[in-house]
């Protein structure tokens, strides 16, 4: 039988018109917003362990800048802290169509949650030059193509099923993250993607990890997040 991963993959193919997954990579999906500190936290403090543990190998990452944004009737965007979430939010799926190579777009998110952990967001462009990529994001996001990206992105967001609660929602090939009362384990999403992994190049960072078990998932962190509306 063909994992959710797969499904996931196919429908992406679908939408997209490419084939975005490698076979039997598990598929990692990020529901976040860009100035929620908790979304920020997950992606500077635990995401990017995709980096220095070559999980890159073995995850398709999917990130989707929306959170919990509002489509208004007007067509206008309501983003839950304020015009610049809005901004961002758009300039960053703007960088990820841009640059869909995953480590790259990364890159940048990761240098931009960076300066929003920081309170130093005034200097977001400067993460152009840091990551060595170009500005072209800056010219998608005058020419309106983002909010086409972002339309793409709330409805996706609002076809969640079960429907996102809170940022940072994180799947793993389609299925959120063990739910534990309010809370999901998704700072723990390396153990997560490991076992959902079947193929047999097994990163390192993959070998020290226990596999499933109970006491796992009766686990009750109560990590802070950003609830919708």
């Amino acid at each position: 039988m063909a994992s959710p991963g797969f499904f996931t993959c196919m429908l992406l193919a679908l939408f997209i018109g490419i084939w975005p997954c490698h076979a039997q990579n598990v598929t990692l999906s990020v529901y976040y917003e860009t100035l929620c500190p908790y979304c920020s936290d997950f992606i500077v403090n635990h995401l990017v362990k995709l980096f220095y543990s070559r999980l890159f190998s073995i995850v398709n990452l999917r990130l989707v800048p929306w959170g919990n944004a509002v489509l208004q009737s007007d067509g206008s965007f309501l983003c839950q802290h304020g015009p610049d979430e809005c901004l961002l939010n758009t300039l960053e799926a703007c960088t990820i169509s841009v640059y869909p190579n995953e480590e790259q777009h990364l890159s940048f998110i990761l240098c931009l949650e960076r300066l929003a952990s920081a309170n130093e967001l005034n200097e977001w462009i400067n993460c152009f030059n840091t990551t060595g990529l170009a500005t072209v994001p800056i010219d998608c996001y005058k020419s309106g193509y983002g909010n086409v990206l972002e339309n793409q992105y709330a409805a996706e967001t609002a076809q969640l099923d079960p429907p996102h609660k809170f940022v940072p929602w994180v799947l793993v090939d389609g299925q959120p993250l063990q739910e534990v009362t309010d809370h999901y384990d998704f700072k723990n999403f390396v153990t997560y993607v490991c076992n959902a992994y079947k193929g047999e190049q097994v990163p390192q960072a993959c070998h020290p990890l226990p596999l499933m078990n109970n006491s796992l998932k009766k686990a009750t962190p109560s990590y802070p997040v950003c609830y919708a509306n």
